[in-house]
């Protein structure tokens, strides 16, 4: 249960995650003290938080997750592309103004790069964000060209009257995607007071902030009719999801099966709920927030509010773990497929049960019961 809350963050206080150990191999690129090629992003730690460092993220490859999956890229091909990055690091004072320009862009920078001593190599893994595999301490930095901002995003982050909230929405409404403003808000360039944030912490406050408003939205809309329920895979992350009529309410149970990545010999289950407002951190991490999202974005598509459980699946093919995107992907592909209608909970209850192959993922629900038992003003 520690692994499934940690998922590689140091919480059993050893030097390495025992489990991520095992991805600690020499990736085929030979050390350099030099870097000149593309920086798609920029990546911000989380460690001795506020004294944090960061850099350029650097890749000739792309850093948007959706072009993965575009490209049909198996988790092989992923692991491979990000075991070549390259995390720089440095106080973040002494390069604000060029990283601030790499995350600003809409096109990748080029960058040319001197570090302190040849680059290391460390693969590091969490359950947030995905992979690194070397990093190096930033001596000098040049920002080769000049980004190229487009007009929504320029508008946004040169308004510094406007909230970090306020800024999330707006861009998401102006065709920002979750990535480009987790980039932003990494950076520091959304928000009245504007800080860097770490990567880790963007990406959740992103996905959470946007579900958040979408939530608001949704409780004015009529309730969904009758029972749906949708199902997709990525990576071995199996996404099922059940639509019942009724105001919001959203439940995630997880499920990793036996012997899969954060699990040992025993399966492990986790869930967490809300009604309107969500009460502290959920312990499934990041991936609560994702999965919502994809939710709230597929019932703001048809204008309908609903009660939503979201069931993960996680089997044996998902051995690295990639980061949260997976889940918010296969969370997407799953709203995005045909749905199953049913006449009942029962039903949708039981064709949720047959795409996962059991059911006894049933009596971790309380949603469930509460649905069965409770009249609402929808039932009249």
């Amino acid at each position: 249960m520690q692994c499934i809350r940690c998922k590689g963050k140091g919480m059993c206080g050893l030097a390495r995650c025992p489990i991520t150990s095992r991805f600690h191999a020499q990736a085929d690129v030979k050390p350099s003290a030099t870097y000149q090629g593309s920086a798609p992003s920029v990546f911000v730690g989380s460690f001795g938080y506020p004294d944090v460092q960061g850099g350029p993220l650097m890749i000739n490859d792309s850093d948007h997750p959706p072009d993965w999956l575009g490209r049909n890229l198996g988790i092989e091909d992923i692991v491979g592309i990000r075991a070549r990055t390259i995390r720089g690091r440095s106080p973040l004072q002494r390069f604000t103004g060029n990283l601030q320009e790499i995350a600003l862009s809409s096109q990748p920078l080029d960058v040319d790069v001197a570090f302190e001593k040849p680059v290391s190599f460390a693969m590091t893994f969490d359950g947030t964000v995905a992979p690194v595999g070397f990093s190096g301490a930033v001596r000098n930095l040049d920002v080769i060209g000049s980004a190229r901002v487009g007009r929504v995003v320029d508008r946004i982050t040169s308004d510094v009257d406007i909230r970090a909230t306020d800024a999330c929405v707006e861009l998401k409404q102006g065709g920002s995607d979750v990535y480009e403003i987790t980039k932003l808000m990494t950076a520091g360039l959304l928000g009245k007071r504007r800080h860097f944030v770490p990567t880790r912490w963007a990406i959740t406050a992103v996905d959470d902030t946007l579900s958040t408003a979408l939530k608001k939205e949704i409780a004015r809309f009529p309730s969904l009719d009758e029972c749906r329920v949708f199902s997709g895979e990525v990576f071995g992350n199996h996404i099922v999801c059940i639509l019942a009529p009724g105001d919001w309410r959203y439940e995630m149970i997880e499920i990793w099966g036996r012997r899969t990545l954060w699990a040992g010999d025993t399966e492990v289950i986790v869930e967490d709920r809300e009604a309107l407002k969500k009460q502290g951190y959920s312990p499934i991490s990041g991936a609560y927030y994702s999965a919502r999202l994809a939710a709230c974005e597929y019932l703001k598509g048809i204008r309908r509010s609903a009660r939503v459980i979201v069931l993960r699946h996680i089997s044996s093919d998902y051995w690295a773990p990639l980061g949260t995107w997976v889940i918010r992907e296969a969370a997407r592909k799953a709203m995005a497929s045909s749905p199953v209608s049913c006449e009942s909970l029962d039903a949708a209850v039981a064709v949720a049960s047959a795409r996962l192959g059991f059911d006894y993922w049933q009596q971790h629900s309380t949603l469930i019961p509460e649905m069965r038992t409770q009249r609402t003003l929808f039932s009249f």
